[in-house]
């Protein structure tokens, strides 16, 4: 799937031929301006306003700033800098993003909870199949539920009754859980007194 290029403007500067292509796929020609680095760019792309920098980092590579066109205001411009995976796997998230973006400026509807979720557990799945994982199916179910139980509690303010019912939970599964997954709940004065 390719972006118009009028959603969003991506410098990217990496000498990496594969790297280059995979932004240009994901975001048409138009919308990404590529170079070596910032000293090779046109004067013209070099005084261009761009929504994203990206910076390929290279092994080994003293930790300083990266060196960017002295126009590209960071207080405006997302920068990434990473290696050459680090990028690859960027594209994808920004594509995302930009997914978003448009969709929200032309009245469609953003990517999907399923959608950003699917997007991020691929990688997990693809590492743990790499790396003989097991238990995949526990191990995912718990690392979702115990931000979501906070997230409950949160908006209830440490409630346990109002954040089960919340959650579709009987109020002693979720004491259960909250003991099971060392969820940390604080409570208001309020919450407190009607749970005593």
């Amino acid at each position: 799937m390719t972006l118009s290029s009028s959603v969003f403007s991506i410098l990217l500067l990496s000498g990496d031929t594969d790297l280059q292509s995979q932004f240009k796929q994901v975001f048409k020609d138009a919308a990404v301006t590529t170079a070596k680095d910032a000293s090779a760019l046109p004067r013209d792309a070099a005084k261009r306003p761009y929504d994203a920098v990206i910076v390929e980092s290279k092994p080994g590579a003293q930790g300083g700033p990266p060196a960017l066109p002295g126009h590209v205001d960071l207080t405006h411009t997302l920068l990434i800098t990473g290696s050459r995976p680090v990028l690859k796997r960027a594209s994808k998230f920004m594509q995302t993003l930009v997914r978003a973006k448009g969709a929200s400026s032309n009245g469609a509807a953003p990517p999907s909870l399923e959608d950003y979720l699917d997007w991020k557990m691929g990688d997990f799945v693809k590492g743990m199949r790499n790396g003989s994982g097991r238990n995949l199916h526990p191990m995912l179910i718990s690392a979702i539920e115990r931000p979501l139980i906070a997230r409950a509690l949160q908006e209830t303010k440490g409630n346990q009754i109002q954040a089960a019912e919340l959650l579709g939970l009987n109020r002693n599964t979720l004491r259960k859980k909250i003991h099971e997954l060392h969820i940390p709940v604080k409570r208001g004065r309020a919450a407190q007194i009607r749970e005593a």
